[in-house]
């Protein structure tokens, strides 16, 4: 049994929590904060991730999750229809499971939940909340604690986010924020189905609103609106993202940060006015940057390894940011099952950093632009994907991305390390979904 560090509980710090305690672990969640307040907007669960959290037993339906039945493109100034994205059936034939709209608190709580509860495979997780983390050493492994303490274990694993100091351990230097390519800030806001209802000039929005992704993008002007639903359909989640001369790389990300819902509107003022009416209805809304982060050369030092946004920080625009993580907590899991001593832990490290590397950076480099203009991205990405593989269009890129099995990948290159390799009978507790074959 390892005994394991991890510093940071978001998406993925809980999911290698969970992963690493089935694997047989001793696992402890070291959280700056207290989790008594956790906020937040709405999160895509697509096929890639959702094909392992189903495994592993969470039910989408006890936590409010909302199944995808179709994405389409709306025009933003008369709101009518120009295309489908996705219908219904898009996410199983492409990923073979279902994509998935989740509350950011829902999902968060559902990991928390199997993370530490007292039934289920290995030992429950520890939370350690209020303990923040003020440094690491790779070497030994250890983090220090804002009061001073020195926590050693054999392995310990950088969850801290997009402000990593983790990430600065490994790399011996800060990944700076570059300027995006296209938009460079985001609004995220609220709106309860109920209070459109109420009123009968906004209460259209919610007309077979189950399940439906709405994109009112105006690419001239670098502008566009994503709306759906989340919560068992009650809660109507807004994104829009634009770009905005004063926002610059040196600026600090806050997803905090409160914004007037009439700056919002001021930004749309030329969308239809009938989606105005339903935006004015929004009681709150955040703003914050959108900085762009290029991939990082290795994502671990001796026993000191990296997940989510420490490693790979992503733009909203593929909707693939905690799905990556997520990816990232499930295969720490699978690779350091059966793990011993420090040398074994350090070359487990490297078969990790080689199975999620160059596929984080994909999503990583695909994200500061979105699905539909991969192909303005193609040269960044041949350093991590044969030319022939390089996705140019919006079917390619979800194929790329959901289109993945990291059970698969992260079993096989664990039996080519060792080949006795096998995962314990209860990692999942049903059948991972595949991936179908690509016609």
């Amino acid at each position: 049994m390892v005994q394991v560090v991890i510093v940071g509980a978001g998406i993925a710090g809980l999911c290698s929590a969970i992963s690493l305690r089935r694997a047989g672990h001793q696992v402890e969640v070291y959280e700056s904060s207290w989790m008594k307040n956790e906020v937040g907007a709405a999160i895509n669960v697509p096929p890639n991730a959702a094909r392992f959290l189903m495994a592993w037993g969470l039910d989408p339906v006890e936590w409010s999750f909302v199944r995808s039945r179709r994405m389409t493109l709306l025009d933003p100034f008369s709101l009518q229809f120009k295309m489908a994205i996705t219908e219904e059936e898009t996410a199983r034939r492409v990923g073979g499971a279902e994509l998935w709209y989740a509350h950011r608190v829902d999902l968060h709580t559902a990991l928390r939940n199997m993370a530490t509860r007292p039934d289920g495979p290995g030992t429950p997780v520890v939370m350690h909340l209020g303990m923040r983390v003020v440094g690491y050493d790779a070497s030994t492994p250890s983090v220090t604690l804002k009061d001073g303490q020195q926590v050693r274990a054999d392995l310990v694993i950088g969850a801290d986010g997009l402000h990593s100091t983790a990430s600065q351990e490994v790399l011996g230097y800060s990944n700076r924020p570059v300027a995006p390519i296209e938009a460079n800030c985001c609004y995220r806001f609220l709106i309860p189905a109920e209070t459109l209802q109420q009123d009968a000039e906004t209460r259209f929005w919610n007309d077979d609103c189950q399940g439906w992704a709405r994109l009112l993008p105006h690419n001239d002007s670098k502008r566009r609106l994503v709306a759906y639903t989340c919560r068992n359909d009650t809660i109507h989640n807004f994104v829009g993202i634009f770009y905005d001369d004063n926002v610059h790389a040196d600026m600090r990300e806050d997803w905090q940060a409160n914004i007037a819902v009439s700056d919002v509107l001021d930004r749309f003022s030329d969308y239809n006015p009938r989606l105005l009416k339903v935006i004015a209805k929004a009681k709150e809304a955040k703003k914050w940057p959108l900085l762009y982060r290029p991939p990082i050369p290795i994502w671990y030092r001796s026993r000191l390894g990296l997940v989510g946004d420490a490693a790979h920080p992503m733009l909203p625009h593929l909707g693939q940011g905690g799905a990556q993580g997520l990816e990232d907590g499930l295969v720490m899991g699978i690779v350091m099952h059966g793990a011993s001593s420090p040398q074994d832990i350090e070359e487990r490290l490297a078969v990790y950093d080689k199975l999620r590397r160059n596929r984080a950076s994909v999503v990583q480099i695909l994200s500061n632009v979105g699905m539909d203009q991969a192909k303005q991205v193609a040269q960044q990405l041949l350093p991590y994907l044969d030319s022939d593989k390089v996705p140019s269009d919006p079917l390619q890129v979800m194929r790329f991305t959901y289109g993945y099995n990291a059970v698969h990948d992260a079993t096989q290159a664990m039996k080519e390390y060792d080949a006795a390799f096998e995962l314990p009978q209860d990692f999942f507790q049903s059948e991972v979904v595949g991936v179908p074959s690509a016609d």
